[in-house]
């Protein structure tokens, strides 16, 4: 039992170790949205946001983006008053049309928003959704960080919104996992095959769009952004991903409940639908976040023990960088465990929804596509 103890204490420093020197340094989160060149108007930009019941946050992300570039907004079966408020706001209003199989409802929406204004041959879509507000000079630093590149598209991971305690809790989280699965830096560097994107903020080439085959292309994807990314990628164009302090959502999550259904709707997407990645997960999970703890506090003195200390503070220093974007308190860090155990179970959780045929829940329509 001893050897085993230190065996796992060792394993789980091991892990540690390699996350801050060895994957990309993705713990930094650091802003570098304004370090680009910022671009002379006008814009060679047409800015796409779907939308499904979004009264209570549409006027705000259109009138973000209306002096800036030309918007479309595209009505995605809305049962309020988001195409009114849209079109309010400054927005072209566009109608979805029924949704065909074997097409997610964002992604129709999104194309269905592309079709429509296609004649305006735009150098860039901008993809966001209808919860982020954008700062002023967003396109412009978006465009000239794609010109400098040069990248085909650039990806902003938005400031989300951090107030209530569930989001105090899980928020920062949210984003420290994201980029430990896509390092920015890695989906920087052509030599790496990593490709992710952050969809509420994406500045893809038309061209670029239209080589890889459009939004078709991805067109049942449930993670499209990174989708996207990967197709871009794949293509032989280049991405760029970093963290924005001045684009920010809107989008309030009240409840532990709220993020965990958020979180759900894709994680077992994110494991290709596969049990035994799950079941690996689920182990991997328990050996990087849950051991150096227990270890630390439950094993008897001796090397297990001191390994899993080290490991566990390891792991708070590795975190402590997001919870300071956030303006949390630095003790946050220290719960990185606890919280791990609830994305642990918000990723069984979606697999067994998908089970039961309510994969990918959002707003009431199921859309996992096996």
């Amino acid at each position: 039992m001893h050897d085993l103890l230190v065996t796992s204490s060792a394993l789980t420093l091991a892990i540690w170790v390699y996350l801050l020197a060895g994957r990309g340094g993705f713990w930094r989160m650091r802003d570098e949205s304004r370090d680009a060149p910022s671009a002379e108007p006008p814009f060679p930009v047409t800015a796409v946001i779907p939308a499904r019941n979004e009264a209570a946050n549409i006027r705000q992300a259109v009138k973000s983006l209306a002096g800036q570039v030309r918007v479309v907004v595209v009505d995605d079966a809305s049962g309020d008053a988001t195409a009114r408020l849209a079109r309010e706001a400054g927005a072209s209003v566009v109608t979805a049309r029924e949704l065909p199989d074997g097409w997610s409802g964002k992604l129709w929406a999104v194309s269905e928003g592309i079709r429509a204004s296609a004649q305006d041959q735009p150098e860039y879509w901008l993809l966001t959704d209808a919860d982020i507000v954008h700062p002023p000079d967003a396109v412009a630093r978006l465009v000239g960080r794609a010109r400098a590149g040069p990248y085909d598209l650039v990806s902003h991971m938005v400031t989300l919104e951090c107030r209530t305690f569930a989001e105090q809790a899980l928020i920062p989280a949210f984003v420290f996992f994201f980029f430990q699965l896509y390092p920015p830096k890695w989906i920087r560097s052509p030599r790496r095959r990593t490709a992710g994107a952050a969809g509420g903020c994406m500045l893809v080439r038309r061209e670029t769009l239209e080589r890889i085959g459009g939004i078709e292309r991805i067109r049942a994807e449930l993670i499209d952004d990174c989708a996207l990314a990967r197709e871009v990628k794949r293509s032989g164009g280049r991405v760029w991903l970093g963290l924005s302090s001045g684009a920010h959502s809107i989008r309030s999550y009240a409840t532990l409940g709220e993020i965990g259904r958020m979180i759900s709707r894709t994680a077992f997407t994110q494991l290709g639908y596969s049990w035994w990645l799950l079941a690996g997960t689920v182990a991997g999970l328990a050996l990087t976040y849950l051991a150096p703890p227990l270890l630390a506090l439950f094993a008897p003195p001796g090397p297990a023990k001191g390994l899993g200390a080290l490991a566990w503070l390891l792991m708070s220093a590795a975190y402590l960088p997001a919870v300071r974007f956030y303006g949390r308190p630095w003790f946050w860090a220290m719960m990185l465990p606890a919280i791990a155990v609830f994305y642990m179970g918000a990723t069984v959780h979606s697999a067994i929804a998908w089970a039961r045929g309510r994969g990918g829940m959002w707003k009431g329509r199921a859309q996992a596509v096996k």
